[in-house]
């Protein structure tokens, strides 16, 4: 019997729908012995760290670590020798403000006692033996007047033509009296004070210089 229009419409679509099936079937199997395999394509899986982290994140935080830590240490070296410049600047500082301080109390009391000496020496009045009387003790005033006399007969400006020496005690050079008056050229106290000071410290008193002066005819 010949096959309606609509019947043969639905076996057409069957046929259909079995082939497709059959062909999705056949190419998600591979042949194998009395068995069907069936293949599972997997995505690729990332290298992981022991934390967690990607491998290549870990590496590059580690070297950015070991970067920072380095620069800090630099920055640490640079800042302790600074550090220790400029204490060594301040140290210099100190040293020098106290040596300058110390040369200048130093000044201050030279300056001080010569102006103390020189201030002696202008109380003092009268010849210059009679100077001598005021300053040198009594029990050496004869020594030192003999001393003075043959020196320079109590000439406060007397010069020895050969050698330079100048003054009362013939002071050689004459400068060396400086150290007890800025006025040690004209004033007999100073000159006189100087030479005592002379006598004491090198021979013990101005009778033992003249014991001295006896024996060799100088002091």
């Amino acid at each position: 019997m010949p096959l309606s229009h609509a019947r043969r419409n639905s076996l057409i679509t069957g046929v259909t729908t079995l082939v497709v099936a059959s062909a999705a079937t056949a190419a998600l199997a591979l042949p194998g012995v009395g068995n069907s395999t069936t293949v599972v394509a997997e995505a690729p899986v990332a290298a992981v760290s022991v934390d967690g982290q990607p491998a290549a994140a870990q590496a590059t935080a580690d070297a950015a670590a070991s970067q920072q830590a380095a620069q800090d240490a630099q920055a640490a070296q640079a800042a302790h020798a600074q550090a220790q410049a400029a204490a060594q600047a301040q140290a210099e500082a100190e040293a020098k403000a106290q040596a300058d301080a110390k040369a200048k109390a130093d000044a201050d009391a030279a300056a001080s006692r010569s102006q103390q000496r020189q201030n002696l020496g202008n109380a003092y009045s009268g010849t210059p033996q009679q100077i001598a009387a005021q300053i040198v003790p009594a029990g050496q005033l004869q020594c030192f007047s003999n001393i003075v006399f043959h020196e320079s007969t109590w000439n406060p400006l007397a010069v020895n033509a050969s050698s330079g020496a100048y003054g009362l005690v013939q002071a050689l050079p004459g400068s060396k009296m400086a150290s007890a008056g800025a006025d040690w050229r004209t004033n007999p106290a100073t000159q006189i004070k100087w030479g005592l000071d002379y006598m004491n410290s090198r021979y013990g008193s101005p009778c033992a210089a003249w014991s001295f002066w006896q024996n060799h005819h100088w002091y």
